[in-house]
């Protein structure tokens, strides 16, 4: 009888033993199902255009950053990063709908190509072949032309691994498409982790020699979609000098230094300090709207190039990238005719944009680090948004 009851007791205890591991097993299980479900991404349709469908791409991480893409322009429409109390805004200039992306607005959000940026005379040669482009921005050619990369719908599926989600993009654009050689193979992946890291990672080929500037032309607020400016906004420019601009804002090929000048953002200093400032150069551009020099580390790798602090919010942005140049642009020519998210008016100096980039006008300055690519090479750079508070 003792013995048989002393079995007893040690066969409930195992089995209790037993049930025990499995429900942690099963807790541990589940717990990691949803660890892995935090770092998402979702899809969904955006719109009807005439291209076809629109899709809208919803990318979270586990802090609660969520970035939203749509195939149409491969356009960023949403940034959503907490303040240093942890409030969730949205961080970039844009639109709630379809409708109002397909009107004429200014690049929010958007790829721009064939090539981001002025080409002066909106013309260039290249193997003594002179191309001629659309004349879009005055006299000279901006930002790939009368209908550029941000006006395409773009090919489009997302991306899961383990550390990343992402969307990838694909567009050809075809021989002579806004006058530019070549038929030009182009692949994005926008990707986002749990380091509260967007990143742009940009590829291309070609048929034939031709030219080739990519970037993403985002109007960032770090304090949140009500936020009436950006003029007290803190930015660093790892640069030395700038691509001095003429009237047209094309770079004259001179470079002028920094120091002693509206233009020097070595150390962090307010957009509002001195976006009025009398420089020449602050005149032709109406505040910022000029391409600065990186003082890179490495010819080619990814690094800090330049940084963005909103003191009211807290919210920090750090800018990693592996191009030569940056446009900084303050927003000079929003002028409140553009009704933006939640009802918002985009009024003068509501955004500042940094597009990552090889300079302007670059076909037509030889000095300048070349834009050329031929048959057989692959462009490629990339481009890092990184999200913090302080």
């Amino acid at each position: 009888m003792r013995s048989g009851a002393i079995d007893l007791f040690t066969l409930g205890l195992f089995l209790c033993i037993c049930m025990s591991i499995s429900s942690c097993k099963s807790s541990s299980q589940s717990g990691t199902e949803n660890m892995e479900q935090v770092l998402s991404i979702s899809a969904k349709p955006y719109g009807q255009m005439d291209q076809g469908q629109v899709t809208e791409y919803t990318m979270v991480n586990e802090k609660g950053m969520i970035v939203k893409i749509i195939n149409y322009g491969a356009i960023i429409t949403t940034i959503m990063v907490p303040d240093r109390e942890g409030a969730i805004d949205d961080v970039v200039l844009g639109f709630d709908n379809l409708e109002d992306y397909l009107a004429p607005h200014p690049f929010f959000g958007a790829v721009v190509g064939r090539y981001g940026n002025r080409i002066g005379g909106a013309q260039f040669e290249l193997d003594g072949i002179t191309y001629t482009l659309a004349k879009n921005n005055g006299e000279n050619h901006l930002h790939g032309g009368i209908k550029g990369f941000d006006k395409y719908l773009w090919q489009s599926d997302t991306i899961k691994k383990a550390d990343r989600v992402g969307v990838h993009l694909i567009r050809t654009s075809p021989d002579m498409e806004e006058g530019y050689p070549g038929t030009l193979e182009v692949r994005l992946t926008y990707w986002l982790d749990n380091n509260n890291n967007l990143g742009i990672d940009y590829e291309a080929n070609s048929d034939k020699p031709t030219i080739c500037n990519l970037t993403n032309h985002s109007y960032f607020n770090l304090g949140g979609k009500n936020a009436a400016d950006v003029l007290s906004h803190e930015v660093m420019i790892k640069s030395e000098n700038i691509t001095p601009v003429d009237a047209g804002l094309i770079p004259t090929g001179d470079l002028l230094p920094v120091e002693g000048t509206p233009f020097d953002f070595r150390q962090p200093v307010a957009i509002g300090e001195r976006v009025d400032d009398n420089h020449e150069q602050i005149r032709l551009g109406g505040g910022y709207d000029h391409n600065f020099v990186i003082r890179r580390e490495t010819p080619s790798d990814l690094e800090l190039i330049a940084s963005v602090f909103d003191r009211n919010s807290g919210r920090f942005m750090e800018v990693l990238s592996k191009e030569p140049g940056v446009q900084f642009y303050s927003g000079n020519f929003l002028d409140g005719s553009l009704t933006g998210k939640n009802g918002k008016q985009y009024v003068k100096r509501s955004g500042l944009c940094l597009e990552t980039q090889h300079f302007p006008d670059s076909p037509n300055k030889p000095a300048f680090p070349s834009v050329r690519l031929d048959p057989g090479e692959i462009y490629e750079t990339s481009t890092v948004y990184r999200f913090s508070v302080k």
